[in-house]
């Protein structure tokens, strides 16, 4: 009994190492960017160095969801980790922007099925009844990645080189890959199979689309452009013809019939909103501590720790109450509940109120996130057939991932119009603007004008954290919905 105890130990930290490696490197790179156009040039693409793969990462979800039920998830792992790994060298390696942004989509490619894949993981080893300790246990991993993310590009490209961002994946990736092989015993089915290119073709175009459209929207493009509009329509396309090709489809990539079950349809959409508000009104933080309280980047990133220890905090101890009570239904609720709760309460914070205030109130909006994002999958996986386990992880992973990039475009666009709009009012006319938000660039600024900035900037920041608070509360609507099944005690 100590033989396979010790193997599934070693197998959970070789899954929690490869969750850290995706999750990490949807953040890391965020310290880096200035230092990258620096050497490499090209600043009118460096929102491309993070779409392309957030892109990528994002429409493979579903298509490693589907080959991980069809092929194993064994061996999707290992395909997975192999391109992630082969990005991250060519990535480190790239000469210009134009390399660097197609080895990052080529990273996305391998990076979009590590989460999924280890999720669904989960599912082949452990039944759901013990199940929650150790979601738990992989929440509280990407809590701590996105906190660790800018803390440790900034240490890098301060102490060694931005590549080493990228270059660092790969011995922690090998090692994964070698513990995998070697402890990893999956449920496989063997069967004949018929793969649905019609919906994966389908599915990329429009998630494609929709995300080039959040992204680019109000910042590249303008909102009246007819090139933007064209692009969303396009999107609308393309998700027709996915309906359609599902329809049809022998083995389709997202099997419709989920959407009329009623814990998968609602998790999803819980996951959409929470992490539209979750990665929507965070990535301003670190921004809001560097502008309003002339902090350093790494002070900044260290202001993020009460969020990243209640994430991990929750997580762990959600998830061990789970695995006992056999129930989960309450901890969406209270989750949501908080999480709008301390939304908005940052919405009241004040430019001289002391810190010790966002140090309370991140920390309770991580509690609440810990409660939220783990248990909707274990609730989905508890109630989906085993067959199926993979597309409907992969299809929650998938409306969060969405969510976010949603989140993070539309509240960039909400905070960017609200500024500029105190801006007007405040700044004398004739007045030099700061269009962008960099803190250097702002303590650049006259005293006076640097005053009235910093004030707008902070009530800018107020908007987005209510309107953040206001999603999450949809959310708690939903989850009022969800109904406790009891936790399956074996694999069937």
């Amino acid at each position: 009994m100590a033989a396979p105890r010790q193997s599934l130990r070693l197998l959970f930290t070789a899954l929690m190492l490869v969750m850290l490696l995706a999750a990490l490197d949807g953040t890391i790179v965020s310290t880096a960017l200035p230092t990258i156009v620096g050497e490499l040039g090209g600043l009118n693409q460096l929102s491309w160095v993070v779409t392309a793969y957030l892109l990528s990462s994002t429409v493979v979800v579903p298509l490693y969801g589907k080959f991980g039920d069809l092929y194993g998830r064994k061996l999707m792992m290992q395909v997975a980790i192999a391109i992630f790994l082969v990005g991250s060298v060519l990535c480190g390696m790239a000469q210009n922007m134009v390399q660097l942004i197609f080895t990052r989509a080529l990273q996305g490619l391998g990076g979009g099925g590590l989460v999924v894949i280890t999720i669904a993981s989960i599912g082949d080893v452990i039944p759901p009844a013990e199940r929650g300790r150790y979601q738990g246990l992989f929440g509280g991993v990407y809590g701590l990645a996105t906190v660790l993310g800018p803390l440790l590009g900034g240490f890098m490209v301060d102490h060694l080189s931005w590549r080493w961002i990228f270059y660092v994946n790969l011995p922690l990736g090998l090692l994964c890959v070698a513990i995998i092989a070697v402890v990893f015993r999956p449920h496989v089915r063997h069967v004949r199979h018929a793969i649905d290119y019609r919906g994966a073709v389908s599915l990329t175009v429009a998630l494609s689309c929709l995300i080039v459209f959040t992204t680019e929207g109000g910042t590249v493009l303008p909102w009246d452009s007819v090139r933007l509009w064209l692009i969303l329509g396009i999107a609308a396309a393309a998700i027709l013809a996915f309906v359609r090709a599902e329809r049809v489809a022998a083995e389709p990539i997202m099997p419709l019939h989920l959407f009329r079950h009623r814990i998968f349809l609602l998790s999803s959409l819980i996951g959409f909103f929470v992490g539209a508000a979750l990665f929507g009104s965070t990535t301003f933080i670190p921004l809001y501590m560097q502008v309003v309280k002339n902090a350093s980047p790494t002070e900044a990133g260290m202001q993020l720790l009460p969020l990243m220890g209640g994430v991990i905090f929750s997580s762990v101890v959600v998830g061990r109450l789970i695995s006992r009570l056999g129930r989960y239904r309450v901890f969406p609720i209270l989750g949501t509940a908080l999480s709008a709760t301390a939304l908005v309460l940052l919405g009241t914070v004040g430019e001289s109120d002391p810190v010790f205030f966002l140090y309370i109130y991140t920390g309770v909006l991580g509690a609440g996130l810990g409660m939220v994002m783990q248990v909707l999958v274990l609730a989905t996986q508890n109630s989906v057939d085993m067959q199926h386990l993979g597309v409907a992880t992969s299809g929650v992973t998938l409306f969060r991932s969405i969510g976010g990039s949603i989140g993070v475009s539309l509240f960039g666009a909400i905070f960017s119009i609200s500024l500029q709009a105190r801006l007007h009012g405040a700044l004398p006319e004739g007045a030099h603007t700061v269009h962008s938000f960099g803190p250097a660039a702002v303590r650049a600024l006259p005293a006076d004008l640097h005053q009235r900035y910093v004030h707008a900037f902070a009530a800018s920041m107020h908007t987005v954290y209510f309107v953040a608070a206001a999603l999450v509360i949809v959310a708690f609507m939903m989850a009022l919905r969800l109904r406790d099944i009891p936790l399956r005690t074996t694999h069937r």
